[in-house]
């Protein structure tokens, strides 16, 4: 892994090795440092040292969530008498996420590297890749891989003679979105419909078949080789305070160079819109941001500034989520963005909680009637005591995702609303 043990020089983790060419052969990724530490670990840490370096590394989930990891992992109880599953989240269905299918699509020894280290801290011995339905490519070159780590004894039995096995299998979704919540995840993996589960208890305590169970993001798995070879302490120099290490924004919207960009947690906003992404293609502040994929409250133009981090955004009222950034310049028709964001909603909701259920159609409804410009005079209200009373009130945060678009709208741009009422019109 071509990755500088000087932390100050790191420009990539996940990345480090994404354009080299077929990095997704067993052969070229050994070539450029895949697996060369994996044989340390499995013969001179043990599991308390490892959770013990992820915990110093300070890195938190990457999915969403923004979780401790190694705390996660910390909260596995040993001794049940039941086996521990980890469990990969490659569903990625969040609009505007797209880096973890990069991962897959182009280095994909380095998520399995990171699912062995995983797995031998954690005493796994069968694990899981639940990856997007419609990531069928990505899911044929994950399959091809692991086969090939098979064929080299890096899974399976023994692995590498250290007395260490583990078994690893791609589980393909149904393309629902809700099994990006890791109980609608273990669901879907027992083969019954993708809806969250209560909790507690929680899934490290009684996941999968009730048994002890970590879910981890792509991205958060592949930075654990790097971590373990490099140390806690060099991942904890990176970034800032309680948000260390590198991240990946997928920027989409109205920017000049759309796409991923690992950077350092705490890259102000505007330097990774100006300087990588080229800037806006209208205008030269953002007229709204979504932050974290399209569940996240949007961040407006005095924001611009603002550093990448958890805490940063949770303190403007938004959250970094899973790091999709989608950019709305002054042409941006707000009203139809969030009405869009509307519909994928209503049309992605498991109907299990009943606010959710009717409450995501029933934005849907009046979004259409105010985009077409036949907005009642009421439906302001109407959308925001809605949006409102759903927003914490289910199983899982999907109707907080649904409130967030149509709050953010209501709040920033009313005058955009109501100039799409048919009183306004008159």
């Amino acid at each position: 892994m071509t990755i500088p043990s000087d932390p100050k020089q790191v420009k990539a983790i996940c990345f480090a090795n994404i354009h080299v060419p077929d990095m997704r052969k067993l052969e070229v990724a050994r070539a450029h440092g895949a697996y060369e530490f994996l044989p340390t670990v499995l013969n001179e840490f043990d599991s308390s040292r490892i959770i013990d370096e992820v915990k110093t590394a300070g890195i938190r989930g990457r999915g969403g969530a923004g979780f401790p990891t190694g705390l996660k992992w910390s909260f596995v109880p040993r001794s049940t008498g039941k086996p521990t599953y980890l469990m990969c989240n490659a569903d990625e269905g969040e609009p505007g996420t797209f880096k973890d299918r990069d991962i897959m699509r182009f280095d994909p020894h380095l998520l399995i590297e990171g699912m062995i280290m995983a797995g031998f801290a954690l005493d796994v011995h069968d694990a899981y890749i639940y990856i997007r339905g419609e990531f069928l490519h990505e899911a044929n070159i994950l399959n091809e891989a692991i086969a090939e780590a098979y064929a080299a004894n890096l899974l399976g039995e023994n692995i590498l003679g250290t007395g260490f096995s583990m078994h690893l299998t791609v589980h393909r979704g149904a393309g629902a979105y809700i099994c990006g919540e890791e109980t609608a995840l273990i669901e879907s993996v027992e083969g019954k419909p993708g809806r969250p589960r209560f909790k507690p208890p929680f899934p490290a305590v009684e996941g999968f078949y009730r048994c002890p169970t970590v879910v981890n993001n792509v991205e958060t798995l592949s930075t654990i080789p790097a971590i373990l070879k490099h140390g806690g302490d060099w991942h904890a120099q990176i970034g800032q305070p309680n948000n260390t290490g590198m991240k990946i924004f997928s920027v989409s919207g109205q920017v000049n160079k759309p796409g991923n960009y690992e950077v350092p947690l705490g890259t102000p906003l505007k330097t990774l819109i100006e300087d990588y992404c080229g800037g806006l293609q209208h205008g030269s502040v953002p007229k709204a941001i979504i932050p974290g994929g399209s569940s996240s409250p949007w961040l407006m133009a005095e924001h611009y500034e603002i550093p990448l981090t958890f805490d940063e955004l949770a303190k403007a009222g938004s959250m970094l989520g899973s790091g999709a950034i989608i950019v709305m310049d002054e042409t941006a028709d707000v009203v139809a963005v969030a009405r869009r964001l509307a519909h994928f909603y209503a049309h992605e909701s498991c109907g299990q909680c009943t606010p959710c259920r009717e409450g995501t159609g029933w934005l849907e409804r009046i979004m259409m009637r105010v985009e077409a410009g036949q907005g009642r005079p009421d439906d302001i209200q109407v959308l925001s005591d809605a949006a409102t009373h759903m927003a914490g009130r289910t199983i899982c945060a999907l109707a907080d995702g649904a409130a967030a678009p149509i709050l953010s709208l209501l709040k920033h741009f009313p005058e955009e609303v109501r100039a799409r009422l048919v009183e306004s019109a008159a």
